[in-house]
């Protein structure tokens, strides 16, 4: 008896969008099969999908592609931020070496029909040189240097490369924006759970976001749809930082740039937040995006706007209030006392996409 749908590989099923999406796919009548892959096994319920714990910088992961008769992979397993897995030399062993060994063995699957690789708008920077609004075949005005950000244009570069080595594969790449909703910890989650907003005096950038279950549903809609490219994917509309921090009812400090990356840092160090230098340029100059192509050529529509996924996200968070001449010193509690002894507060109850 022949194949009734698609034979999915999902990586990164042990944070909790990764899981939320096999769980999610697996339930589409187009689908037969969901199977998902970590280095450890997922804290939730995968419900139907089958899980293989593997590590896809080992060669094995071309074993299972192969015992299990995949045709569809979907790269999730790229992290921003190294604290989860403890250092950043890992996190670019994972992010770049992972999507090396996992492309190698989409190479050698003769089966092999589509790929399916979760990017960021990320790729493109923040800097004051920027245009309105980034399409997709724009190149950031500067390159980056360093973390998420390199680690995201290498893994576009590598995934470029085996498309044009594997012309018969369905390569779809999606640049989702900063993505909210209540079960989301990423650095820019972190920032806004503050008690107290640090902003870079004189500027106030523009942002857009993406909902978390736009997100999955961005996902579910490229394997099932035979679209090939890459997609912006965001919210309709932007919200400029200060309506944001308005709408969460925090106050805010604002002061300069380099004062801001000082404090970025002793919240990264207590790990209260991650704050790493590409999320000060972001909350210095913003940065916005075209999403034509993901509507007239993907056929994508986002359920919820960019305002309406900040909504959502911020429901769940109580607010702070206070004024500036307070804020000061409810950003110094916000810290754990000297040893960590509160290591992991703020965001770190909530589960890591």
């Amino acid at each position: 008896m022949g194949r009734v749908g698609r034979v999915v590989l999902v990586t990164g099923v042990s944070r909790d969008l990764g899981r939320r999406f096999a769980r999610a796919v697996a339930t589409d009548p187009a689908v037969e099969r969901v199977i998902g892959v970590d280095v450890v096994p997922p804290r939730g319920d995968l419900g139907d999908v089958s899980f293989a714990r593997a590590d896809i910088r080992n060669p094995v992961i071309a074993k299972i592609i192969a015992k299990e008769d995949v045709d569809t992979v979907v790269h999730m397993s790229v992290i921003s931020t190294p604290g989860s897995v403890g250092s950043r030399s890992t996190m670019k062993e994972l992010n770049v070496i992972g999507t090396m060994q996992l492309l190698a063995a989409c190479q050698k699957a003769p089966g092999l029909q589509h790929l399916v690789v979760k990017s960021t708008t990320t790729v493109y920077g923040a800097s004051s040189r920027d245009p309105a609004m980034f399409t997709e075949d724009m190149e950031p005005r500067r390159a980056p240097s360093s973390g998420y950000a390199k680690d995201v244009a290498e893994i576009e570069g590598y995934v470029r490369g085996f498309a044009r080595r594997r012309p018969d594969v369905r390569v779809t790449t999606l640049r989702p924006a900063n993505v909210l909703g209540p079960h989301v910890a990423s650095p820019i989650t972190s920032y806004f759970r503050l008690p107290v907003l640090p902003t870079v005096l004189g500027h106030d950038p523009r942002l857009q976001f993406l909902h978390e279950q736009d997100l999955l549903a961005a996902l579910q809609h490229a394997v099932t749809h035979e679209v090939a490219g890459t997609f912006n994917v965001a919210g309709d509309g932007v919200l400029m930082l200060s309506q944001a921090v308005r709408r969460l009812q925090r106050p805010t400090v604002p002061m300069p740039a380099r004062a801001v990356g000082a404090v970025g840092s002793t919240l990264r160090s207590a790990r209260v937040a991650e704050f790493s230098p590409e999320q000060l340029a972001f909350l210095t100059y913003g940065r916005g995006v075209d999403t034509t192509a993901m509507r007239e050529k993907l056929k994508f529509e986002p359920m919820y706007t960019t305002a309406a996924a900040f909504a959502d996200f911020a429901a769940a968070l109580t607010p702070t209030g206070g004024y500036a001449d307070r804020a000061l010193g409810r950003l110094a509690a916000a810290l754990p006392p000297a040893g960590g002894a509160d290591r992991g507060a703020g965001a770190g109850g909530a589960a890591r996409g």
